[in-house]
């Protein structure tokens, strides 16, 4: 049975901020607050799967220390332009 829309937005919501690195809480925290309402379901699946990845190479992403891989690279983009690292 699919995961009904209501829940996975709770869920990755709870998700974006509890991730175990303060910055990034607060940077996927923010974003998923903003926009994961607006978001389309291809969307949720990429946040769903980058938020995958350990917070280490994602706070190097998106501060823009380190390129991030190219699937992730266009939801890093928004992320980071959403915490104003861009």
């Amino acid at each position: 049975m699919a995961e009904l829309r209501e829940h996975r937005l709770k869920r990755m919501k709870m998700r974006a901020w509890h991730r175990g690195m303060k910055e990034m809480d607060f940077i996927l925290g923010r974003f998923s607050d903003d926009t994961l309402h607006s978001l389309s379901d291809a969307d949720l699946d990429a946040l769903d799967a980058l938020m995958e990845e350990n917070d280490q190479d994602l706070y190097k992403w998106v501060s823009g220390q380190e390129q991030a891989p190219a699937q992730h690279q266009p939801l890093i983009e928004t992320i980071a332009r959403h915490a104003g690292a861009l």
